[in-house]
């Protein structure tokens, strides 16, 4: 057993120090807890026994079954990919059930180890366990988080310092996972939406491409066999299945380049840019695309606002978390202005680039003092108009994919019964 001197924090903030016997650190730690602190410190004495370590243990079974697993877990880090950052839901529930603890009267570093069995494909267990381990050395929650900024977004890292500053923690880690949760609906309306266009291209586009390349072949053969002149609607079908038959390959290719050079295209700045503003310009998806990206400004600005981060660094954060690099140029410069002295309202209007309705409130919320119930609206505003624009999209989209998909295939019925009528004609007048 080794002696660890601690020092803690009671609930009323008092300082308290001791000294107690353990395994090793981790089991001092426990100890501590148990005592009803908060950890602080926990270092070894000086001069203090370190933990017992037997020598004969290493050719044991147990040993060498520990070494290979050692080995597998090093070979497994070696081939497996970087890290994937959480989705919306997994950091709302991970907030969520972090502020439950804590209204539960937990401590941080009890509440952080209750949460290492919240294991999930975006914040596993093991980001909780580091996360007590950085509290209990004396970090604060939000400096333990930004260590692990591949998991935690700037967003959630500087929420949770303004809540620390202002003793609101529990409040404002609800304010995410309502925020979070929020967002993540609206992702799911969108991909909710696209779900059934998607299925009916998928599905035409593959009997289309069937019927080129298995069923009209075998016409083919009947009409060679007439010797008869095809209408030309027919000729234009036995071409078409031709060219996919004999040159699928060059088809694959072709295709598999397009997407390599949209994709360089797109990783570019320019490309980038340009894309974005078209898809802003759309007839009717465009419509939808700014809508949501006017929604998830405001929401995401008032959130940071609300809970006391500073206006300069809001916009930061806000210009990160925004998917569309013509919104984040504007927020840019929204930033530059604000720097300088200006009202929030004047740059974004002198943008042109967001809505009158969002400059006329956020001028309304300037005035009174409350610009984060200013956004909030905002964000409401849009958020309802999003959930009908996408009514709208969906039910515009659907049947121009159904009328498009019916008129290949009526080109290809035709063409075919074209030439069998023909076949007809020709044996009824020999």
């Amino acid at each position: 057993m080794a002696q660890f001197n601690y020092k803690a924090r009671r609930r009323s903030g008092e300082v308290v120090e001791g000294v107690l016997e353990a395994g090793d650190r981790a089991a001092a730690v426990v100890q501590v807890e148990r005592l009803g602190v908060i950890p602080v410190s926990v270092v070894q004495a000086k001069g203090s026994t370190k933990p017992a370590k037997s020598s004969s243990s290493t050719g044991s079974p147990a040993a060498r079954a520990a070494a290979a697993e050692s080995s597998q877990a090093g070979l497994g880090r070696l081939f497996a990919r970087g890290p994937k950052k959480p989705g919306l839901k997994e950091l709302a529930m991970y907030t969520l059930q972090l502020a439950n603890l804590l209204r539960a009267g937990m401590p941080l570093t009890m509440a952080l180890r209750s949460m290492e069995s919240l294991s999930s494909k975006g914040i596993p267990g093991e980001a909780s366990r580091q996360l007590k381990q950085d509290v209990t050395e004396g970090r604060s929650l939000s400096d333990a988080m930004a260590r692990q900024n591949h998991i935690f977004p700037d967003l959630v890292i500087n929420m949770v310092r303004a809540g620390e500053q202002s003793g609101a923690l529990e409040e404002v880690l609800r304010r995410q996972a309502a925020h979070f949760d929020r967002f993540a609906e609206v992702q799911s309306k969108f991909k909710s939406a696209m779900i059934y266009p998607a299925v009916v291209c998928v599905v035409g586009g593959a009997l289309v491409i069937f019927f080129m390349t298995v069923m009209l072949p075998k016409f083919m053969t009947l009409f060679d066999n007439t010797k008869i002149e095809l209408p030309a609607m027919t000729k234009m079908l036995i071409a078409i299945s031709g060219f996919l038959s004999g040159y699928w390959w060059a088809l694959l290719l072709a295709g598999g380049g397009a997407v390599v050079a949209f994709r360089r295209y797109r990783a570019s700045k320019a490309g980038r840019e340009s894309l974005d503003r078209l898809v802003m310009r759309l007839p009717v998806i465009g419509k939808v695309v700014r809508l949501n990206l006017f929604g998830q400004f405001a929401r995401t600005l008032s959130t940071l606002l609300q809970n006391g981060v500073p206006v300069l660094q809001a916009l930061r954060i806000t210009e990160q978390v925004m998917p569309n690099v013509v919104i984040q140029e504007a927020i840019s410069r929204t930033r530059e202005a604000v720097t300088d002295g200006k009202t929030l309202a004047q740059p974004l209007a002198k943008s042109r680039l967001f809505p009158q309705l969002m400059i006329d409130l956020i001028k309304i919320g300037e005035e009174t003092g409350d610009v984060p119930a200013a956004l909030s609206n905002v964000a409401d505003t849009y958020e309802n108009d999003l959930n009908v624009g996408l009514t709208a999209m969906t039910n515009l989209i659907q049947p121009v994919i159904i009328v498009a998909i019916a008129f290949v295939v009526g080109f290809m019925l035709l063409g075919v019964m074209s030439a069998m009528f023909k076949i007809t004609e020709s044996i009824s007048t020999r």
